[in-house]
């Protein structure tokens, strides 16, 4: 077999058994003409559910270069969460386009799924579940379920409404297929499922899902009627994009939802320029500091080798501290109530790493200037890791409370902070133990 065969063999083979996410991952790397080819290569089911793993940007590009008829059938057989994902993120002139090819059903849908908030449970939840009724029988409630099963996200658990669609009850399959024939699903319901309205925060949603285990969580309108569920997938989801959120805001970069890789690099500039522009001016009072205390400075030159040391040590025990606390604040391990308390603790760890640290640094204090500069030194690293902890572990906790994102209590923010505090500390310090 040529060199040139076995190669189109070997992509065959892969194409033909290959996980979704893997043959999207592949897709993802190909020119679009290439994976546009092979996307439209494959059966129909399988197009559908590749394209639903490829990122959004390349979802986007590839709706731009398919044929009207052959998107709407991707769009048709996608789940319904990932096709209003899609369809959001198309331009306006695209999305009517896109309405026009599919059917009623699919379009209604869209519709109604996209109207809901940003970061909100309706923004993520699906209309693909089952439901039964109280009337049913296991055996009723099994065969519904197996005609329904392949246009449904889930069915390990289905849900019991009345007859104006109200959510009164929840059944797992594993229930329906250990009752007897003849029982009925009312006899074997939850009757009161966990539930979340339209408007809840999708991190709640998250939470919740992980905090009781459930494979899904049922969305309720104002009336109590069912409009929808969010399954473990989407909420794991949910949390790896409030993760990186997180991680992008401590790092005082605006969020961004591409990848990095995806990323332009006018993108990546505009994301990182704001804070690093501003973080400038805060830095200014640092050297406005230093320049108050010029003739401390000039006294005695052996403090300036210890200036970094010192403002860098409160900056780290503040950036530790507010990572902490941004962290549990996002999971829930701790709240505004908890405030006092956790301060306090924080107070006595932040005395104790100050003194331990104080104790490291004053031998080379003394090597350095004698006793006095090693006093000045100690003390300060004493207060400024102090300081600084305080600072790291309150500036989230405030930030809650003006019901802003904790996570923007930044590693680089805390360490400005502190900068300035240590700067100021060091040399009031120096000045009032060794004199001008």
């Amino acid at each position: 077999m040529p060199p040139e065969d076995a190669s189109n063999e070997t992509i065959r083979h892969f194409v033909q058994t290959a996980h979704a996410v893997d043959l999207a991952a592949w897709l993802a790397e190909l020119p679009q003409d290439l994976a546009q080819e092979q996307i439209l290569a494959l059966a129909q089911p399988r197009q559908a559910e590749t394209f639903s793993y490829l990122s959004l940007d390349v979802q986007a590009a590839l709706a731009r270069r398919l044929g009207r008829r052959e998107l709407a059938e991707i769009v048709t057989r996608m789940e319904a969460d990932d096709r209003v994902d899609l369809f959001n993120h198309l331009k306006p002139e695209e999305q009517q386009r896109l309405l026009r090819d599919l059917a009623q059903e699919e379009r209604e849908d869209i519709r109604r799924l996209s109207t809901y908030a940003e970061e909100t449970a309706g923004a993520i939840m699906t209309s693909d579940y089952a439901t039964l009724a109280t009337s049913m029988s296991a055996h009723e409630a099994i065969e519904v379920l197996r005609r329904e099963a392949p246009e449904k996200e889930t069915i390990y658990r289905s849900y019991v409404l009345d007859a104006d669609r109200r959510l009164i009850g929840s059944v797992r399959l594993v229930e329906l297929i250990l009752a007897g024939t003849d029982t009925l699903i009312a006899e074997i319901m939850d009757p009161d499922p966990m539930a979340v309205t339209l408007d809840t925060d999708q991190e709640e949603v998250a939470r919740l899902i992980a905090r009781y285990d459930l494979t899904a969580l049922p969305v309720i309108d104002e009336h109590g009627r069912l409009v929808g569920i969010i399954t473990r997938d989407d909420a794991e989801d949910v949390m790896q994009r409030e993760t990186t959120e997180d991680f992008q805001k401590i790092a005082t970069v605006i969020p961004f939802s591409q990848s990095i890789r995806e990323a332009g690099k006018s993108v990546l500039y505009k994301k990182r320029i704001f804070w690093l522009a501003l973080l400038v001016f805060g830095n200014l009072f640092s050297g406005a500091g230093i320049a108050f205390f010029e003739e401390t400075i000039l006294a005695y030159v052996a403090l300036v080798f210890f200036l970094p040391l010192l403002i860098d040590s409160g900056g780290n025990a503040g950036s530790q501290a507010a990572t902490l606390m941004v962290r549990a604040l996002a999971t829930g391990d701790a709240a505004l109530k908890d405030w006092r308390d956790l301060i306090l603790r924080e107070l006595t760890i932040a005395t104790a790493l100050g003194a331990t640290m104080a104790l490291i640094v004053s031998p080379i204090g003394l090597l350095r200037g004698g006793s006095d500069i090693a006093l000045v030194v100690s003390l300060t690293m004493m207060l400024v890791v102090i300081v600084g902890s305080l600072v790291g572990m309150s500036l989230p906790f405030l930030l809650s409370r003006l019901r802003l994102d904790p996570a923007t209590a930044s590693a680089p923010l805390i360490t400005t902070i502190s900068d300035v505090v240590g700067v100021l500390i060091y040399f009031s310090l120096a000045t009032s133990i060794l004199g001008p």
